[in-house]
């Protein structure tokens, strides 16, 4: 997919989706040769004290161990919280929304929807800088979605039966967008195009309010922006219950995406079954593997671009090159100087960040798709020929002029990523996940007849009477 004036292609690897630049020839100084020490553990000389690696074993053990940050017995206490949260809302409905803002987030949203001309107004008063920005990312994320959606699927057997699988959208969807430390109207976009190129007649966003008691401007004009009329002032654990049980306000929905903090993303996994969900997320993370051509002030400031986000973020340098290895630490510091979330990103750095020193690329590919990162960067003399290597990642992120940002707000495949390791099995939300399918199957009688008796036989060995009863009535 294109992103600014390179041109660019989509690879499917499993479920990851890449997003390839073309970078432009540039002079690279080679290195001195340098030998890697055996030195298991060292902690670099850093007010930050990066934690650095040089022991693949070690690595992978402590790259599991943030793959995992988020579970323990805290996480079983807030199950229980979440718990009474969701069962108040099933039973209460609006009345506990209102109570429950209004004790979590100090303000009462009486009524929970925000009117539809609020949204126009919130668009207006955008500023044309910001709004060119947001009408050229919706322009992209659209244009690669619409690639995305479903094609059905319509066979004959050998016997002349019919076999197909059709794709319908859901009726309704329900998107989160957080609130909180930053607002997010590329959430709104990555989360509303999907749905709306899949054709849901019914989307409607739950989002938490501010002290003002409305949601963030830039939000409401994201929303009308991407066509969504319906926007609810309530966040948290009580608004994935009202999506998931319906209130006389709000409608129960058929799907629920979007990220949230650790009382949202429980309350996705308590009411999972009741309603389809997008995944579990987790705290944001990115892993950048990079070799002697990348520069430590770039890769800075892509591990910080992880790290401002959340003090559970992580963020985690792989490289074959151990001047960058010594280099970043200072790096990071120099740009934590003047940095508005500098206490966010010190504390994910410290408690979460991560480099490791490895003999080859090869080494490192596996220790990445040991982590299965949600974010992969790879800053490397050849990224496409290191692509090929990496298996398990959410989206991949190829060459200098790729920085994972792009990708986060208008490059056009979906930022919405599976974290904590669950890229082993899982990919990026999509217009699928907003669309169910149905198989469809039309036997003649020829077909019944030449493939009965083997009905007959497997009904049979199960014993179960009445499926071999209804085939033989047909067969006489």
């Amino acid at each position: 997919m294109p992103v600014f004036q390179s041109r660019a292609f989509s690879l499917v690897l499993f479920p990851v989706e890449i997003l390839l630049v073309e970078s432009r020839p540039r002079t690279v100084r080679e290195p001195e040769e340098e030998t890697v020490k055996e030195t298991p553990v060292q902690t670099l000389e850093s007010p930050l004290k990066l934690l650095c690696l040089r022991d693949a074993e070690q690595a992978g053990s402590r790259l599991q161990a943030i793959a995992q940050r988020t579970e323990g017995g805290a996480m079983r206490e807030q199950q229980e919280r979440v718990a009474a949260i969701l069962e108040r809302v099933r039973l209460e409905g609006d009345a506990a929304l209102l109570e429950l803002t209004e004790r979590f987030d100090g303000v009462r949203p009486d009524p929970l929807r925000i009117p539809p001309e609020r949204l126009a107004q919130a668009w207006d008063a955008t500023a044309p800088a910001l709004r060119a920005a947001m009408e050229l990312a919706h322009e992209r994320i659209v244009s690669f979605h619409r690639h995305q959606y479903p094609v059905d699927l319509s066979l004959t057997g050998p016997h002349g039966e019919r076999l197909g699988r059709r794709w319908r959208p859901v009726e309704r969807a329900g998107l989160y967008v957080p609130g909180g430390r930053a607002s997010y109207p590329s959430t709104v976009l990555m989360n509303a195009v999907p749905a709306r190129v899949a054709g849901v007649k019914r989307v409607v966003i739950v989002t938490p309010p501010g002290p003002d008691g409305e949601p963030n401007p830039t939000v409401l004009a994201a929303a009308h922006l991407a066509g969504v009329q319906e926007v609810y002032r309530v966040g948290g654990a009580q608004a994935i219950g009202a999506l998931a049980y319906g209130t006389a306000s709000i409608p129960r929905v058929d799907v629920i995406s979007g990220p949230g903090n650790l009382w949202v993303t429980l309350a996705k996994k308590a009411v999972y079954g009741q309603v389809g969900i997008d995944s579990l997320a987790g705290p944001s993370e990115v892993l950048v593997i990079a070799d002697h051509t990348a520069r430590a002030d770039q890769v800075a400031a892509d591990l910080m671009a992880q790290a401002e986000h959340d003090p559970l973020a992580a963020a985690i340098l792989i490289t074959t090159s151990e001047a960058l290895a010594a280099a970043v630490p200072a790096a990071v510091e120099a740009q934590l100087a003047r940095h508005p979330r500098a206490a966010i990103v010190r504390q994910a750095l410290t408690d979460w960040g991560l480099i490791v020193v490895c003999d080859d690329l090869a080494e490192a590919a596996r220790l990445s798709d040991r982590f299965a990162p949600e974010h992969l960067e790879l800053l490397v003399e050849a990224p496409e020929a290191l692509a090929e290597q990496i298996q398990q990642a959410g989206a991949i992120f190829l060459g200098p002029y790729t920085p994972e940002a792009v990708g986060d707000y208008l490059a056009g495949p979906n930022h919405t990523l599976p974290t904590s390791g669950t890229a082993r099995f899982a990919g990026a939300l999509s217009v699928e996940t907003f669309c169910r399918h149905t198989s469809l199957i039309q036997f003649n009688q020829g077909a019944l007849e030449a493939t009965g008796p083997a009905v007959l036989e497997l009904a049979e060995s199960e014993g179960l009477h009445s499926h071999a009863e209804s085939v033989r009535r047909r067969l006489v």
